[in-house]
């Protein structure tokens, strides 16, 4: 569906300043969103909400319906008597410009467990039930991944599949006997994902009253040792035996990989997917409809065909591409939930097939401007090019910051850019970037913070390819000063974007 002209900030809440070493939902994100509507900005767009794994990505997650516990706010908890200001001390030390997740995921959880301890003892009656109401409402999810995540901490943290077999292989009598046995740790991760969610919905609701709107990822495969896989193998390409993928997704080579990426997800089973309506992909749409207003559906391409990896390989080069049913989930979707607000990623490997499905659902698609000055004249990355029912970004979160991407260009695409712009903002390259997306015709603007900020590659999110050091840099409070909100302020209103 075509969206209102707006603009907004690609930020992700672990990258909000505070005094815990992880961006959290208290103080300073409202005080984001205060930023958001004081430059008129209408939307803001997060990564995936969910508790990561391996590397700390937010696309690779225990849970593709339940959210992050490192994003809970310490301080509310003490407003509500379940912590103590001088408990929080143990993480005040670590670093305020960037996550230290070796240091905070331990230290933090410690916080959270307790409490959740303290919870069970003093919650009021309308607080238990809050808890109960929330539990039913999320039955389909909640109960098997708060067991999920009890099982991997009662085994070292391990991947399921390394679990004993009957408990890997979801056996009854052995399910009956560890729910027994963790049923203390199995609450706990039910007033984790409570308190999350009762937080998350105050800051949506807060954005809201200002006329800000969230979009929120939803990646399109999930992490194999997740609670998706093990709760739903029936869903996913799986070796019989071993349980491990039997096809790998990934994308073949392309700009960010000579190589392709071979991310090691499970693929779909479809046929499954399909004999049983779609459930799972609509009670997963469902979910995150909880936490966000507008979807964006990553790597769109391959709900049209994906790049299938077989088991064994050490790079995605000898994939192959097969066919999706992207037309039946999105009528089922349509069906079920009514048209929804979906914008795609439509980057990569892009065929006549991907655009009609794109179209068919008159989903816009992304233009990124960084792609914009190699090739010709039509260059569909290049603004000239755009149609409106589109969503353009400088760049996003898995390329380099706008500054650090002009410092390495190519002559002929900096001689490109000279020329297209006409002449380069003094304040630096990031403005001129800038404008050239709010003055574009599409009808959505999207700018990663890093780039109102004219930050270089030291501070950029995620570099594909690379397994560590990623998605840890957050901003300090003080660098949105008011000179940058006036700036920031007049080129939205002047673009007309405010509204």
């Amino acid at each position: 569906m075509p969206f209102p002209r707006a603009s907004g900030i690609l930020l992700h809440p672990t990258s909000l300043p505070g005094r815990f070493g992880i961006g959290e939902l208290g103080r300073e994100a409202y005080e984001f969103v205060d930023f958001l509507a004081e430059t008129r900005q209408q939307l803001w767009q997060v990564l995936p909400l969910g508790p990561t794994g391996h590397g700390n990505s937010p696309y690779l997650c225990y849970s593709s319906m339940a959210g992050n516990p490192l994003l809970i706010s310490l301080e509310t908890l003490c407003d509500r008597s379940l912590l103590y200001p001088d408990e929080l001390h143990d993480l005040e030390h670590l670093p305020d410009y960037q996550v230290v997740f070796d240091e905070v995921i331990p230290t933090k959880m410690r916080l959270l467990e307790r409490a959740a301890g303290r919870f069970h003892e003093i919650a009021s009656e309308a607080d238990r039930a809050a808890l109960a109401q929330f539990c039913e409402d999320s039955h389909f999810w909640v109960d098997e991944f708060a067991f999920f995540m009890a099982l991997k901490n009662a085994h070292g943290g391990a991947g399921w599949t390394e679990w004993p077999t009957p408990l890997a292989r979801r056996e009854p009598e052995a399910m009956a006997e560890w729910r027994e046995k963790l049923s203390s740790d199995i609450f706990c991760q039910k007033f984790l994902q409570f308190e999350f969610h009762r937080q998350w919905q105050a800051l949506r609701q807060y954005a809201g009253d200002r006329n800000i709107k969230i979009i929120g990822d939803i990646p399109i495969y999930v992490a194999h040792d997740s609670v998706d896989v093990w709760a739903f193998p029936h869903n996913f390409m799986l070796d019989p035996e071993t349980l491990a993928p039997a096809l790998m997704a990934g994308v073949p080579p392309d700009y960010f990989s000579e190589t392709g990426q071979l991310w090691g997800n499970p693929t779909y089973n479809w046929e499954e997917l399909k004999n049983r309506d779609f459930n799972w992909w609509i009670q997963r749409i469902n979910a995150l409809l909880g936490y966000v207003d507008i979807i964006r559906v990553d790597h769109f391409r391959g709900l049209q065909a994906y790049w299938g990896v077989p088991a064994g390989e050490d790079t995605a080069m000898n994939g192959k591409w097969i066919e999706a049913p992207g037309v039946e989930l999105f009528e089922t979707v349509r069906q079920k939930l009514g048209t929804l607000p979906i914008m795609a990623e439509d980057l990569g490997v892009i065929t006549p097939d991907v655009e009609a499905l794109r179209d068919r659902f008159e989903f816009p698609g992304m233009k990124i401007l960084h792609f914009a000055f190699g090739g010709g004249s039509d260059n569909p990355y290049l603004p000239c090019n755009y149609i409106p029912n589109s969503v353009v970004y400088t760049g996003t979160h898995d390329n380099d910051t706008t500054v650090g991407w002009f410092s390495q260009m190519p002559d002929y695409e900096r001689d490109r850019l000279m020329q297209y712009a006409g002449c380069l903002s003094p304040d630096g390259i990031q403005w001129s970037m800038i404008r050239l997306a709010l003055m574009s015709v599409a009808n959505q603007a999207i700018v990663p913070l890093q780039d109102v900020l004219g930050y270089g590659s030291d501070c950029r999110m995620n570099t594909p390819g690379k397994p560590e050091g990623n998605w840890a840099w957050r901003y300090q409070a003080d660098v949105l000063t008011d000179e940058l909100r006036d700036r920031l302020r007049g080129l939205t209103e002047l673009s007309n974007r405010a509204h």
